[in-house]
């Protein structure tokens, strides 16, 4: 599979891989990096980092949709080229989607399904790869509102049988980030990540209340390109809800960066921290995080203060997104020419991407009037941890409020969930 990344991948799904970095002793914590970040830079100042998998999607087809709402109020077409002369675009949902894409119009509700996944250099193709992330973007049908909606990895849910046309699976209760690796088994580049979104697409919709749901679009976004867009764009501003250690990334006392935990490599569980590496800590509050930081912040589960673990780094995941939309969207960026068409041009290389049948261009005239702040994060099972078992592993069970979320998704009808479980919102 041809995903430009370079993570290694621990049976959990994490990205433990960490090389070596210096840092000015003594500086620790989560706030404002010092000019010109931490040492160790690749390339025209990138981060020299494996990223984790998750963060492919984080400037995906729903990053560009936001786009529309600063950039057309220039009413400029060489702001609308810019946004879209990059980017690849693919039949991604095949015929799961069960649309008429010779027909297929922008008006009404739409469902966006953004996947992240990564692919190991030199990764035998009979691997499975699954996916890290899946959210359900939810448009009303009023193109005014937003909701983020996502599907914990863990979720038990039954897989149908499904034959890619080199690899046949049999159908089986297993975790949902299974799906898209026993659709694209055995397969590489265009076919594997059709195959893959297909079976995943179809395994939604065996869920309670999602029968007969289709998604109009999708997205797949690669990590290095949403590094090289946080780069351009000088770092995010986010708020920090919880003081969250991290296990990846820590400093000897001579600045030198070391993994700060063992790890298990079969289980992916802590083993106990290195002696001498401090960890790097980002407090609870609001800080401006480099490209870096903000990877690692929003990859961390095992050391949140909260003990929210998964659903934490779920919530992080969509508050960064939010983040992320603001800063594109910031005065700074609009106002800037040159930065700007740097920033659209990058978002545009990030992804690959499935509009439906419906031109790119018209996808983000309609969605004119979205903004960071009319994109709601919501979280599933209340955040709450609801464990079952499958095979031998840990899986987490959607309860049924969970389930009359989704199926509000299918019937447009997010709001009022949203007005009977005002605490199902994330903080932004």
């Amino acid at each position: 599979m041809e995903y430009a990344s370079g993570a290694v991948l621990d049976s959990s799904g994490d990205d433990r891989s960490s090389g070596d970095r210096r840092r000015t002793p003594g500086r620790r914590g989560g706030g404002p990096p010092r000019k010109g970040g931490r040492g160790g830079r690749g390339k025209n100042g990138g981060r020299k980092r494996k990223d984790p998998l998750w963060a492919k999607l984080l400037v995906g087809f729903g990053a560009l949709l936001m786009l529309s709402s600063g950039g057309l109020i220039f009413g400029s077409k060489v702001i609308l080229a810019a946004a879209t002369k990059s980017v690849t675009q693919q039949d991604l949902l095949g015929a799961a989607s069960g649309k008429d894409r010779a027909h297929a119009t922008i008006s009404g509700a739409k469902n966006i399904l953004l996947i992240g996944v990564d692919n190991r250099p030199g990764q035998n193709p009979n691997d499975l790869v699954r996916s890290d992330s899946i959210i359900i973007l939810h448009i009303t049908a009023s193109h005014d509102v937003g909701y983020m909606v996502s599907i914990p990895r863990d979720t038990e849910v039954s897989i149908p049988a499904y034959n890619n046309g080199k690899h046949s699976y049999a159908g089986g209760r297993d975790k949902i980030n299974a799906a898209f690796a026993f659709g694209s088994q055995g397969l590489t580049g265009n076919a594997a990540r059709q195959n893959g979104v297909e079976l995943l697409e179809k395994t939604i919709q065996g869920l309670p209340g999602m029968a007969g749901m289709t998604f109009d679009a999708g997205a797949i976004v690669d990590f290095t390109g949403f590094q090289q867009v946080v780069n351009v764009l000088g770092g995010v501003t986010m708020y920090v809800d919880e003081t969250t250690t991290s296990i990846h990334v820590g400093f000897t006392s001579n600045g030198t960066e070391k993994m700060p935990e063992r790890i298990d490599p079969g289980t992916g569980e802590l083993l106990g921290p290195v002696p001498g590496v401090t960890p790097e800590v980002y407090t609870k509050g609001t800080h401006h995080l480099s490209a870096w930081q903000a990877l690692d912040y929003v990859r961390q589960r095992d050391k949140l203060a909260n003990g929210d673990g998964d659903y934490g780094r779920q919530r992080h995941q969509q508050q960064f997104i939010k983040a992320l939309f603001k800063e594109i969207l910031s005065s700074d960026t609009l106002t800037n020419p040159s930065k700007l068409n740097k920033v659209l041009d990058t978002v545009g290389q990030a992804m690959t991407i499935d509009t439906g049948g419906v031109k790119l261009t018209d996808w983000i005239f309609a969605m004119r009037n979205i903004s960071a702040d009319s994109l709601v994060t919501i979280k599933t099972n209340d955040g709450q941890y609801d464990n079952g078992e499958e095979n031998g592993s840990s899986v987490q069970l959607l309860s049924d409020t969970s389930m009359q979320l989704l199926q509000c998704v299918k019937d447009d009808n997010v709001g009022t969930f949203v007005q009977l479980h005002p605490d199902w919102v994330a903080a932004s």
